[in-house]
């Protein structure tokens, strides 16, 4: 991709600004703003990964940068879901949860080869994949306990110890963040060609290759997914009761 073709490419983000005005939504200044910074983001990231991969370089700076990203995933979703009560450690532990077992499983029976320029993007899809389903898991639960307090406190009046009278609503907050994922798995090749496939047939990768690179990503989304919501919600189920099983209060937010 020379410069040339980045810089025409730019034209698309015009059309956006365009529509934008044509339809008086104004949202030119977001989609400009946006496209500007996801391109200085993108170059940085671009040019920090050129040195972690380049050969030679030891291996620890990309588990840095996994760490890092784990780190940051975590603040996010803190910032995303404000009234989910300490919400922060448990991501960073669900996301960990879930690049140990699928880092563990394709690196450990040499699925990838180990190395940056495989840790790294690998690493990068779990972690920011996982990030909206995670949100709206510990999102959703928090709301289905707030909104249905006499519920819960009627089942642990009736003796249910809290993480029992929680079942109902761990699962509606599991199926709410699982669904959209799976629908996307279902729709994958025949709706829509994904972007790690796309951008392979780009690179000039044979087809069939792509696509075997492809149903691997999609089936590391899908676990990761499951893996990283099911750790916060049953995290959070500790968090909002006490040890006598009596739920905490949860503010509405802003309140």
């Amino acid at each position: 991709m020379s410069l040339g073709g980045l810089a025409t490419s730019m034209s698309l983000v015009a059309v956006a600004a365009v529509i934008s005005l044509w339809q008086r939504l104004g949202l030119e200044r977001q989609v400009l703003w946006s496209a500007a910074r996801a391109l200085t983001q993108l170059l940085l990231v671009g040019a920090a990964l050129t040195l972690i991969i380049e050969p030679g370089r030891s291996l620890v700076w990309a588990w840095l940068w996994v760490l890092a990203m784990i780190g940051y995933a975590g603040d996010v979703a803190r910032r995303r879901a404000p009234e989910v009560p300490r919400i922060m450690p448990l991501t960073v532990a669900a996301f960990a949860a879930a690049s140990l077992i699928a880092l563990g499983i394709l690196f450990g029976l040499d699925v990838f080869p180990l190395q940056a320029r495989t840790l790294v993007p690998i690493a990068g899809m779990i972690v920011g994949n996982s990030m909206t389903a995670t949100v709206l898991a510990a999102r959703r639960l928090v709301e289905e306990l707030r909104d249905k307090r006499d519920e819960v406190e009627a089942r642990l009046a009736l003796g249910h110890p809290s993480r029992t009278a929680a079942v109902p609503y761990v699962r509606t907050a599991l199926r709410s963040a699982l669904s959209p994922q799976i629908e996307t798995t279902k729709a994958t090749g025949l709706v829509f060609l994904p972007g790690a496939m796309t951008g392979l047939i780009l690179a000039g990768v044979p087809p069939m290759q792509a696509v075997l690179v492809q149903a691997v990503v999609m089936f590391l989304i899908l676990g990761s997914v499951a893996t990283t919501t099911v750790v916060v919600t049953l995290g959070l189920v500790h968090r909002v009761f006490t040890t006598d099983h009596r739920l905490v209060s949860l503010p509405r937010p802003g309140k």
